[in-house]
C-alpha cells in the first residue's frame, strides 16, 4: 500500500519533465524564429505587396506608387523578360555542370586521397576556401583584366590563330559561364568534400574484394553514399548563380548581350525606379528557382541534405 502511493506520488514528476524539456527547446527556438521572420518573411511580404502596387496616377511622378492588387505585373515581367530568365537558367545550369565536373575530382582528392595526411589536407582545404578570402568583385575584375583585349591571354590566342584579329573574350556568353563557374566552385566542392570524408572506405575495399572494377565500385559505392553532397552542392551553385547579377554586368564579364535577370532587376529598380516590376521579377525568379529544384529533389531521391 506504502509503495502504491509513493509510486503515484512520483508518476506527476516524471511525465513533467519531458514538458519541461520541451519548453526549454521552445525558448531555445525562439530567437531563431524571430531573426527567420524579420529577415526573411518580412522583407518577402513586403517584395509581394510592392510587387502588386500601381502608378499613383493622380500624383503622377517616376517612383511613386499606390498599393493596388495589380497582377498584371507579373503578366508584363513574365512576357516581357521571359527570354532573359531563360538565358539566366541555362547559364546557371552549364555552370553548375561544370563546377560539379571540376569539383567532384577535387574534393575526392582532398576527402580520400589525402585522408591519411592530414597537414596537407588541411592546407588543400585552405586552398579551397582562399578564393572566400577575397571580394566577390575583386576576383571578377582580375578575371577581366587577365582576359581584357590587350591583355596576354587573348594577344597570345590571336598570334597562334585561334583568335581572328580584334577577337574579345570580354563580354561574350563564355566568359559570363566562366565567371559563375569559378566563383560558385567552392560552395559545390566543400559539401561534397564533407560527404567524402565521412565515407567508410571499407565499403570501397568490399567492392574490390567483390572483383568489380574501379569504375564500377565508384558508380555503385562512391558516388550513391556521396550524393548528399552532390544535391547541397549543386543546389548551393544552382540557386545564387540564377541571380547574379555581377558576372554577367558589362562592367565586368558580360555585356548587354549576356544579360542575366539579375541585371534586369537591378537595373529596373535602381535606374528606371519601377519598383513593382523589380519585385514582381524577383517574385517570378524565385517561383520559377523552384520548379527545377523540386524536380531535381524527387530524381536524386535524397532527404540526407547537409
Amino acid at each position: 500500500m506504502a509503495f502504491g502511493a509513493f509510486a503515484g506520488e512520483q508518476a506527476p514528476a516524471v511525465e513533467q519533465a519531458p514538458r519541461r524539456r520541451s519548453l526549454v527547446a521552445v525558448w531555445l527556438l525562439l530567437p531563431g524564429v524571430v531573426y527567420l521572420a524579420a529577415t526573411y518573411l518580412a522583407p518577402l511580404v513586403s517584395l509581394v505587396v510592392t510587387s502588386l502596387k500601381a502608378p499613383d496616377l493622380a500624383n503622377f511622378d517616376i517612383g511613386r506608387y499606390v498599393y493596388a492588387f495589380d497582377v498584371g505585373n507579373y503578366a508584363h515581367v513574365f512576357t516581357e523578360y521571359l527570354p532573359i530568365v531563360g538565358r539566366s537558367f541555362g547559364y546557371s545550369a552549364i555552370a553548375t555542370v561544370l563546377a560539379l565536373l571540376i569539383s567532384y575530382p577535387l574534393a575526392y582528392f582532398v576527402g580520400v586521397s589525402l585522408r591519411r595526411f592530414p597537414l596537407w589536407q588541411a592546407l588543400a582545404l585552405i586552398l579551397i576556401i582562399a578564393p572566400f578570402f577575397m571580394s566577390f568583385l575583386l576576383r571578377t575584375l582580375a578575371w577581366k583584366a587577365i582576359f581584357a583585349d590587350e591583355g596576354w591571354i587573348v594577344t597570345g590566342l590571336e598570334h597562334m590563330g585561334v583568335l581572328g584579329a580584334n577577337a574579345h573574350l570580354n563580354g561574350t556568353p563564355g566568359m559570363v559561364i566562366f565567371g559563375l563557374t569559378y566563383n560558385y566552385i567552392p560552395f559545390m566542392a566543400l559539401p561534397i568534400f564533407t560527404s567524402l570524408e565521412r565515407l567508410d572506405l571499407r565499403f570501397v575495399e568490399a567492392g574490390a574484394d567483390l572483383y568489380a572494377n574501379p569504375v564500377t565500385t565508384f558508380l555503385r559505392v562512391t558516388l550513391p553514399l556521396s550524393l548528399p553532397g552532390v544535391v547541397s552542392g549543386t543546389l548551393l551553385t544552382f540557386i545564387p548563380a540564377s541571380g547574379d547579377y555581377i558576372n554577367a554586368s558589362p562592367q565586368f564579364l558580360g555585356s548587354t548581350q549576356t544579360t542575366m535577370v539579375g541585371n534586369v532587376i537591378s537595373d529596373t529598380y535602381f535606374n528606371l525606379q519601377d519598383y513593382p516590376s523589380s519585385a514582381a521579377l524577383s517574385i517570378l525568379l524565385m517561383v520559377l528557382i523552384l520548379i527545377p529544384v523540386a524536380i531535381y529533389l524527387a530524381l536524386t531521391k535524397t532527404d540526407d541534405l547537409l
